[in-house]
């Protein structure tokens, strides 16, 4: 094996080769081959959060790192699955060479495709029909249950993300409001429910209308043009700068935040808004 390393260090193959001895019985890895599809799964939403995180901070030798971690999760995820019987890595590279393929008629079609006029709603359009082809495929259920338009939003998703996808799914059916008002007047609604809850000591009902609130946020941002995520994240990292200045400040008088009040953190965290706005 080390020698496949160094002879084709580059290679996608040395990498699936890796990955078999790894998983090989009695002589592989123990952690690795205890392990199953849902045991992974975190792992696959961590390396992409990772991915994301680093081309957040423009650290591109970090990129390569973690697009690196992220492809072992491909390659690991298709070498259990071929072990099961289900489908060999070579499948995976098949059903998405010719999704590509499929979805951009605009680009490997004849030209009649690649108007911009036959590109507008193109991918979406192709998708629905993927989603009914695969409908007709399944096999017939036990139950009246004929499916819902929100079933190929999947559940791992970040809630934020996840619910502004469910939302979008239903605006294409009709299910939502004309314009950001109503939605504005809504989240409003769930602010005077959970004060209501708060004020009768109702922590269950409280922790449901907090969650009723964050899904008409997302609401709101989706009908706003915003990414909830993104917007979260850019909060996030707007609140550690402006807390690492307080740390900072009171590191310079021999201070932690734990020695201080309050008001003396507050004052602080003011001085860094008035720092970031006079940049």
């Amino acid at each position: 094996m080390t020698d496949a390393i160094a002879d084709k260090p580059r290679s996608i193959e040395t990498l699936r080769a890796i990955m078999r001895a790894l998983r090989t019985p009695d002589t592989g890895c123990p952690w690795d081959l205890e392990q199953d599809f849902q045991t992974i799964a975190p792992y696959t939403v961590e390396e992409a959060y990772e991915v994301a995180d680093a081309i957040e901070r423009d650290d591109m030798e970090d990129l390569k790192e973690e697009l690196g971690d992220l492809q072992l999760q491909v390659v690991y995820h298709a070498q259990m699955a071929e072990e099961s019987g289900y489908f060999a890595f070579e499948d995976v590279v098949e059903a998405i060479n010719r999704k590509l393929v499929r979805r951009h008629p605009h680009v490997f079609g004849d030209e009649a495709a690649r108007t911009a006029g036959a590109v507008k709603g193109m991918w979406e359009r192709i998708k629905a029909e993927e989603k009914a082809e695969k409908a007709r495929k399944r096999p017939p259920a036990d139950t009246d249950d004929a499916g819902s338009v929100l079933d190929d939003v999947p559940v791992a998703l970040p809630a934020l993300t996840r619910a502004g996808k469910l939302q979008k799914k239903a605006a294409r059916v009709g299910f939502d409001w004309g314009d950001a008002a109503p939605v504005l007047d809504k989240a409003e609604e769930e602010i005077a429910e959970l004060r209501d809850a708060l004020a009768g000591g109702d922590r269950e009902g409280a922790a449901e209308e907090i969650g009723d609130l964050l899904f008409v946020l997302a609401n709101l941002a989706r009908h706003l043009g915003v990414e909830p995520e993104a917007a979260l994240q850019a909060t996030n990292a707007k609140f550690s700068r402006r807390f690492r200045h307080i740390e900072t400040e009171l590191r310079k008088q021999g201070k932690r935040p734990e020695d201080v009040g309050l008001d003396a953190m507050d004052a602080l965290w003011d001085d860094a808004k008035r720092r970031e706005r006079a940049v």
